[in-house]
């Protein structure tokens, strides 16, 4: 009797099992699809976008968007286009910085553009103007030390405040 007693017991929790290592199925199955999509959208994304092409520090590929075709031709006007490319003015001058900052920027430009959220012309942000102005010093701190702050709570001059034709000569 107690051999019949296991059986039943045994027949109980079987279906309870079976149907939770189902749903452990069902569930590793749409997980993997979803990252299978994911993964293939991002790659048809980053290939039709040109990503690759921004890993580069060639200023073509800022032109690879639209938006950013009138940007680019200013700078090939400019008096920096024979002295630096849009790396060195938009992106620090670190290894980490500089691909943080083009993840960053490469992530949400990217969403502004495909979803149309955005001000035409196209602004700089506040952050990516700390940038611009950390790589103007970078280069000028020669010439520019006498009007940098040395007070962290101050705010210094801003060198594209004069020089607003410098990089690009539209503005």
């Amino acid at each position: 009797m107690a051999d019949q007693s296991n059986l039943s017991s045994d027949d109980e929790t079987k279906p309870s099992e079976t149907s939770r290592s189902r749903w452990g199925w069902v569930f590793s199955v749409v997980l993997a699809v979803m990252i299978g999509l994911l993964f293939g959208l991002g790659t048809f994304t980053f290939g039709y976008g040109k990503g690759a092409s921004y890993l580069s520090n060639d200023p073509v590929s800022c032109a690879n968007c639209h938006i950013m075709q009138s940007h680019f031709d200013s700078w090939q006007k400019s008096s920096h286009r024979h002295l630096a490319v849009c790396n060195d003015c938009h992106l620090p001058h670190n290894f980490v910085g500089k691909y943080v900052t083009k993840a960053d920027n490469g992530f949400f430009h990217s969403l502004a553009f495909t979803l149309d959220n955005f001000h035409e012309p196209i602004q700089i942000k506040p952050r990516n103007r700390r940038v611009t102005q950390h790589a103007c010093i970078h280069c000028h701190q020669d010439f520019v030390h006498q009007f940098l702050v040395l007070d962290e709570q101050r705010e210094g001059l801003s060198c594209v405040h004069c020089h607003s034709d410098v990089g690009h000569a539209h503005k």
